[in-house]
């Protein structure tokens, strides 16, 4: 039986490899940590890698996909291109096309977005009076995508017991491995 067999493994263990073992997962962690942080200082984005969680723009991205972002400040906005964005009052970032941008003469941008499977624009989605996003609801531009890999996040999300499995199973794992 497994959980048998791993009570065994840990009573087999002294308090050095029980020690190595778990400085071994704190390592992973942070080196996690630290691959994370890297990457929001080369993309200039809070949010470097999201995963699109609805279907509102199918057929570009489908529920699931894993988005990589930059949000670089010198790069202008423009019509088409396809922005995540927070909304004051909402935690989950939106993954939209820019449909319209307004420009006044200091030249101070606004811009409209709209799901490419919605029928309407995202008016109805910002806060109560906003009728534009600026510049600073911007969490990053996509620059690529990988297909369906994200997929895990929403079924970690839907199914928190999943999720501690998958974790238990990956605490397990670096525990009982001794390489």
């Amino acid at each position: 039986m497994l959980s048998l067999d791993f009570l065994d493994d840990v009573r087999r263990m002294n308090k050095r490899q029980l020690y190595y073992q778990v400085l071994n997962f704190g390592m992973i962690v942070s080196s996690a940590l630290m691959i994370w942080k890297g990457l929001m200082v080369i993309t200039g984005s809070e949010s470097p890698i999201v995963v699109v969680l609805s279907g509102s723009m199918e057929p570009a991205f489908h529920r699931g996909d894993l988005l990589f972002l930059t949000n670089r400040v010198e790069d202008p906005i423009r019509v088409g291109e396809i922005v995540v964005f927070r909304i004051e009052g909402r935690e989950i970032p939106i993954v939209h096309r820019v449909l319209k941008i307004h420009e006044k003469q200091n030249g101070h941008i606004k811009f409209l977005t709209k799901g490419d499977n919605n029928v309407v624009d995202d008016r109805g989605l910002y806060k109560q009076g906003q009728h534009w996003l600026e510049k600073k609801d911007v969490v990053g531009r996509a620059r690529g995508f990988v297909p369906y890999i994200g997929i895990v996040t929403i079924l970690m999300n839907d199914y928190p017991k999943f999720k501690y499995a998958v974790l238990f199973l990956l605490g397990l794992f670096v525990l009982v491995h001794r390489e």
